[in-house]
Parts: C-alpha cells; structure tokens; sequence
C-alpha cells in the first residue's frame, strides 16, 4: 500500500494490478504540468495526489510570472511532497539562447528547484551547449529531463533520431529523455488527430530495452494515455499531465478505471493459472 492510502479498502480493490510502486519510482513516473495554479490549488492537488506525482513541471516560462515569494513557496510543497519540480524546457531555452547555459543553472539552483529540463524544442540549441548545461546541471545536483522533438506541428518521431538523442543525452548524464507531444497531444508519436501508432510505440521500446524506463511519453489526452499503457505496459512514464488527471492516470495504471479494468484482471488472471 502506497503512503496515505486508505487502510479500509483491501489491497486487492486498492491495486488490482498489483504492480504499483512506491514513491521514489524509476518507472511507472507521472510528470504533472501546472500552467498558472495559484498556492492554495497546489495544497490542494498535493493533499490529495502527492503520492502518485513523481515530477511537476511549471509550464513553459511561466516560473517568470509567479512573484519570487510565491514561486518558493510552490517549491517548498513540492520538495515537502517529494516531488521533483522544475521551469518547462522552454524557458531554459529562452534563457539559454540570450545568457547562458550556466546562469540559468545557478539561478535555478537559487530557487530551490530539484530538476531542469533542457530542451530545444522552440529555439536553436546547439548540441554542445545541450550536453554542456545537462552536466552542469548533475554538478549542481538536479534531476535532468531532456526533451526529444520540436514543437512545430509537423513534428514526426524519428526512430534514428530519437535513440541518437537518447543515447548522447544519457551519456552525458540526462536522467530521462521526455518525447515532445506539445499540450495538444499532435505531434511526436500522434497524428494531427491525436492518434498513435502502437505498432511503431512497440518497436521503439523493444529497440530501447532496458533504457525505455528512461523514456518519458507525453499524452495531454486520456485516449493517449489509455493507448500508451496498454501498448508500453502499466508502468510506463506519462508526461503533460494535467493536474486535473492525477488520480485518473493513477485509476489506469492500476485497473481501477473500466479502459484497463478488464485488461488487467485478465492479466491477473492469467498470472495466477500460471
């Protein structure tokens, strides 16, 4: 039983999957993205959610608008949570492109974010100065998220690209590499309708190995993040959460919600004849 569930459900209603883990988790990670919540939405989300939110992300450049008080304040609940919390890529990008790699490193150190994201989704980032911020950032000790992809809407995957990327980013220290999917959920792995391959999800992972842990899925949409868990399995890492999704994402990856419900009592079922 994960903390701060409730003891009155048998274990077996709580968690038919019985696969969930416990927070600190290498897989099976739920990114939540905030785009404006105020403190008392934030108290509120954690109170409830905590345990099923792995990494929180201040959407695009929106650490910029929040009064320095406030945005302290947010970082302390979520470090109080145990929670990794970081600015959005772009901001890295804004700030990297007119300053440097380095002083954003420190000014987000300053502020007491546990993680970064390093991206170059919207501005040109050269590779050097890509794996030059991620090692700063390790010497710093922040969590590093990379990002694989633009947000141009003709953005399509490249499986080449794409482990070309993974590859370099871990090598120089990254911790997991998010696949760009934007807030609309049309780009990277989805078609301009927000559908996926799950053909093509498969072999990515298969090629990836032990390293598809590392990997991060964008899926703004429930039918995504439905397609993403059957595809990948319960445990795969979910990103551009809204914070409005928590304990939905929580009721898929454990068969408490009827889209995986049925899938994984038949898993279960299995199991156990076996």
């Amino acid at each position: 039983m994960i903390e701060n569930e409730s003891p009155f459900w048998p274990q077996s209603w709580l968690d038919p999957s019985s696969t969930r883990l416990e927070k600190p988790r290498s897989s099976g990670l739920t990114m939540v993205i905030d785009k404006g919540l105020g403190l008392h939405a934030t108290e509120d989300l954690v109170n409830v959610a905590a345990p099923y939110i792995d990494v929180y992300k201040l959407g695009f450049g929106t650490s910029a608008l929040y009064p320095t008080a406030l945005l302290k304040r947010k970082i302390a609940l979520a470090r109080m949570h145990h929670i990794a919390i970081m600015p959005g890529g772009t901001f890295f990008e804004i700030a990297a492109v007119q300053d440097s790699e380095k002083a954003y490193i420190e000014r987000v150190t300053e502020l007491g974010f546990t993680a970064v994201e390093i991206s170059d989704g919207s501005l040109p980032i050269s590779l050097d100065q890509r794996y030059r911020a991620i090692q700063l950032a390790k010497e710093a000790g922040l969590t590093v998220f990379t990002e694989f992809g633009k947000k141009s809407s003709t953005f399509v995957v490249c499986q080449e690209q794409l482990f070309q990327t993974l590859e370099g980013d871990l090598r120089a220290g990254a911790d997991y590499v998010i696949i760009e999917a934007r807030e609309s959920g049309n780009v990277g792995v989805f078609n301009r309708s927000g559908e996926v391959d799950t053909a093509f999800l498969r072999d990515i992972s298969l090629l990836a190995g032990e390293r598809a842990n590392r990997l991060i899925w964008e899926a703004p949409r429930k039918d995504q993040q439905v397609a993403l868990l059957l595809t990948l399995g319960l445990n795969a890492n979910l990103g551009n959460i809204a914070p409005s999704d928590v304990l939905s994402i929580e009721t898929l990856r454990r068969g408490l919600r009827g889209d995986t419900a049925d899938w994984v009592l038949h898993e279960r079922r299995i199991a156990t004849c076996e």
